[in-house]
């Protein structure tokens, strides 16, 4: 029985296409690139935003990698990051799943400060017993080391555990570790690639996350 269950962010709690956009059009502006649209930037949701930059530069420069990532923050530090919604359904889910008894951990992407104020902000925070994410440097910005480090951590059995999210990139990193993967279809990522990526099982919504662990 899965007693730990470790929830992606983006895509998965919150919808951060608003604030997120709105950013790297920022961003771009300052830069004096093409402002890509907003429909452009949604694959975009999930990845490490240094990935992002480097796809929208063309290039693999390190320094021009992350004076775009300055200008994309600092918009997205002052207000995108609260251009932001939770999913209908997901408080609702957290509560159930902690009044059964699970330990509940985020394992993000986002720089970890960024993930604690949205969080704060929503009143999601308290859900949670340890919000895990990079570092503004960019260390840990995939989710196969930010699951590695909460596992360091944590020192928990990987086979105790489930990583919920809506990218491959979820799905790669709890394969990689031990975890149970759960893809989640209402996020950024479908049903093809959640499944290529090694999703044991979709959910179609927070109610069917639920539904999963109240089988065990």
């Amino acid at each position: 029985m899965r007693q730990i269950i470790c929830f992606d962010l983006d895509g998965t709690l919150t919808d951060p296409a608003e604030g997120f956009t709105r950013s790297i059009q920022y961003a771009c502006s300052r830069l004096g690139l093409p402002i890509p649209d907003r429909e452009e930037l949604l694959p975009c949701i999930g990845p490490p935003i240094q990935q992002t930059f480097a796809n929208l530069l063309q290039t693999e420069d390190a320094q021009a990698i992350q004076s775009a990532v300055a200008l994309y923050r600092e918009r997205y530090s002052a207000q995108g990051l609260l251009e932001n919604a939770v999913y209908p359904g997901v408080e609702t889910m957290l509560r159930q799943l902690n009044a059964m008894g699970k330990r509940l951990y985020v394992a993000t992407s986002k720089p970890t400060p960024f993930a604690v104020r949205i969080l704060r902000h929503f009143a999601l925070d308290t859900q949670f017993v340890g919000i895990y994410g990079s570092e503004l440097d960019g260390t840990r910005s995939h989710k196969a080391e930010v699951i590695a480090y909460l596992l360091a951590r944590e020192q928990f059995t990987p086979s105790e555990a489930a990583m919920i999210g809506d990218r491959k990139h979820d799905m790669l990193g709890a394969r990689q570790h031990g975890l149970y993967a759960a893809g989640v279809t209402y996020g950024y990522g479908d049903c093809t690639e959640l499944q290529e990526a090694g999703a044991e099982v979709l959910c179609h919504t927070p109610g069917e996350v639920t539904a999963l662990f109240c089988r065990e």
